[in-house]
């Protein structure tokens, strides 16, 4: 009990270390985004949700300064319109995703984000729709991507990045995300090293355990607190990042 206080102490500590800026730099990938008014609520919706599906193996800074500027060029903001990405030529759509390097790989990345388009389109109409059919709830929406209709959402329903697009949606989306204590936390490179100098696992563990297995050990240690595992991902990523600048 006692060490587990002591760990939610450091979880807390890193937290506030990240609100008060002395984790270094913590300009999140994300923050390039348009300033959407109410009425963009689909736009919002969209922008932060289809970019989601193309981050594999790139720089994240990279790709969401791409995704602002297509969608600040009035020839290509359409693919942020699932109704015009469906009308709209295979052809048509790569050119618009590839012009500012938005989709990187011609075919793959294209395809994902025209399936996505009409898997939304065709089954609930507009991103707002599929929000409200699934009450906003995580759980429900975990369903709905990773099982009911997967297919429908290459890449976006993998666990790692259905999670941190649950995260994303609740942080930049304006959606408030019910049972957001089940979003998992992401173990990607600097939360996993975060994991092993905090000693929620061993180095021998990183390496032979699954995602799913140091997310569900982050879960554990978490189980009870005012902290759900999600709110720890920037502060551990920027903490990582930025070389541990930050002594606990």
């Amino acid at each position: 009990m006692q060490e587990n206080t002591v760990f939610l102490e450091i979880c807390n500590s890193l937290i506030k270390a990240y609100q008060t800026g002395k984790l270094g730099q913590t300009k999140m990938p994300e923050d390039s985004h348009p300033a959407f008014s109410v009425k963009e609520k689909e736009f919002r919706l969209a922008y932060f949700t289809f970019p989601m599906a193309l981050n594999y193996q790139r720089d994240s800074y990279a790709l969401w300064q791409a995704a602002l500027k297509t969608f600040e060029d009035i020839e290509t903001r359409y693919v942020f319109n699932m109704k015009d990405v469906c009308v709209r030529s295979e052809e048509e759509v790569r050119k618009s995703l590839m012009k500012y390097k938005l989709a990187l790989q011609p075919n793959k990345h294209v395809t994902t984000w025209r399936t996505i388009a009409k898997t939304i389109n065709n089954e609930w109409g507009t991103m707002e729709n599929l929000f409200t059919s699934s009450n906003s709830d995580f759980l429900t929406l975990k369903k709905l991507v990773q099982k009911d209709f997967k297919k429908g959402f290459p890449y976006l329903s993998g666990p790692k990045i259905f999670n941190y697009w649950s995260f994303i949606l609740s942080t930049y989306g304006g959606v408030k995300i019910k049972n957001r204590e089940y979003i998992n936390i992401a173990p990607d490179t600097h939360i996993t090293q975060c994991s092993i100098r905090l000693k929620v696992i061993t180095e021998t563990e990183a390496k032979n355990l699954s995602r799913e297995q140091i997310s569900e050990r982050w879960r554990q240690l978490l189980k009870g607190s005012t902290i759900d595992p999600i709110d720890m991902h920037s502060p551990l990523w920027f903490w990582s990042r930025n070389g541990f600048i930050f002594t606990l």
